[in-house]
């Protein structure tokens, strides 16, 4: 080999070994700006109760789920899932037992967000808006007979209980 070859050759080697392609950045985990949603909640209207509960953050997950009983006899429940993915914060709901429907963010915020799809029949959308350190306005809203419908649901912070 010539020196100016072995010069290019060992350059070569020494600039493909010395160099490696950089870490990728892992996403951001949207649900730790959503902390303050972790414990319990709870919204009473008469007879009607609903409580809503849901885990820290943990992993890029929360848990959660709420139940409304009437007159002590449950109605209605839901399984929760937010996770931090690629595409955003997802909004994951299994109401009452029927088939699992996620929402895709369309706003997050560490003050609440809101989770959108188009595709489901309704609710489409779903937003959570912090009030306070002791109070959660959450909504529905998606097409209704006569335009869009929204349903709001005023929770309260409440003591985790368990028997």
């Amino acid at each position: 080999m010539q020196p100016m070859t072995t010069l290019v050759a060992v350059s070569v080697l020494v600039a493909t070994v010395g160099s490696t392609p950089p870490a990728p950045q892992p996403e951001p985990d949207l649900t730790r700006g959503l902390s303050w949603l972790a414990g319990c909640w709870e919204l009473r209207r008469g007879d009607r109760s609903t409580t809503e509960i849901w885990m820290a953050p943990a992993g890029g997950v929360m848990v959660g789920g709420s139940r409304t009983t009437i007159n002590g006899v449950t109605r209605e429940f839901e399984h929760l899932r937010l996770t931090s993915e690629a595409d955003g914060l997802v909004y994951t709901a299994i109401p009452s037992g029927q088939q699992e429907t996620r929402f895709t963010s369309i706003a997050v915020a560490d003050s609440g967000f809101t989770v959108e799809n188009k595709h489901h029949d309704f609710p489409q959308r779903i937003g959570y808006q912090r009030r306070g350190a002791d109070s959660v306005m959450a909504w529905i809203e998606g097409p209704g007979p006569n335009g869009v419908r929204r349903i709001e649901f005023r929770y309260r912070r409440a003591a985790c209980v368990s028997a």
